[in-house]
């Protein structure tokens, strides 16, 4: 019989226990907990909004989002949302997923720091992006019961969590700060990287070769 957690089934499948053992084995614990909550997370704002994302791809698609933050699957030369959708996508493919159903969650995971934009595209794309507005910035708490909040966190504890996803988003992606142009991750450089100052885009616009 499946696990449940706040009355959500965690996928069971040959694919599920597959992504849910590789990522549990070579991400830290921070990364591992805080990708099943947003799992959990993105299934109950997805109730709460009348979608019904298929469970093994939004599983598969929470599981991997982060990974492009943390060695073995960080980059150096793009967004660590491609990283990450990268790794899900060629994992889902080398399980015999569809090419559809592996580009769906390539695109959960790429987008899933880009708001609003996912909740006009497929189910597990908006629930992806909803379950980690929920984790991380605390978004739409309101539409999930307490009691189902604190099962979530009890079975995957979030402790000190706001300080350690900042640090790992600035150790995922401060050795490539280019690639935070145009996104939320420059907001943390601005923070935590001494000296960074971030593309402007009307600097970009104003002092391109376009003559005038």
């Amino acid at each position: 019989m499946s696990e449940k957690i706040a009355g959500v089934a965690i996928p069971d499948s040959t694919l599920a226990r597959a992504a849910t053992e590789l990522i549990h084995s070579t991400t830290p614990a921070l990364i591992f907990h805080h990708s099943r909550r947003v799992y959990l997370f993105g299934s109950l704002q997805a109730e709460a909004l009348g979608l019904r994302p298929d469970p093994e791809l939004l599983y598969v698609a929470a599981l991997f989002h982060d990974t492009g933050l943390v060695a073995p699957y960080r980059g150096d030369d793009q967004r660590f949302e491609m990283d990450g959708a990268d790794q899900a996508r060629a994992f889902l493919l080398s399980h015999g997923c569809s090419e559809g159903d592996a580009d769906t969650v390539w695109t959960a995971v790429a987008l899933h720091t880009t708001p609003e934009v996912p909740y006009g595209m497929a189910p597990e794309v908006a629930a992806t992006t909803a379950g980690v507005e929920t984790d991380v910035l605390g978004l739409h708490l309101d539409r999930i019961t307490r009691a189902r909040i604190g099962e979530v966190t009890a079975a995957h504890p979030r402790p000190d969590f706001k300080r350690q996803i900042l640090q790992a988003f600035a150790d995922g992606f401060g050795h490539r700060p280019n690639t935070t142009f145009g996104t939320v991750n420059a907001d943390v450089l601005e923070h935590f990287a001494p000296g960074f100052r971030r593309t402007d885009f009307v600097d970009v616009i104003q002092n391109s070769d376009w003559p005038e």
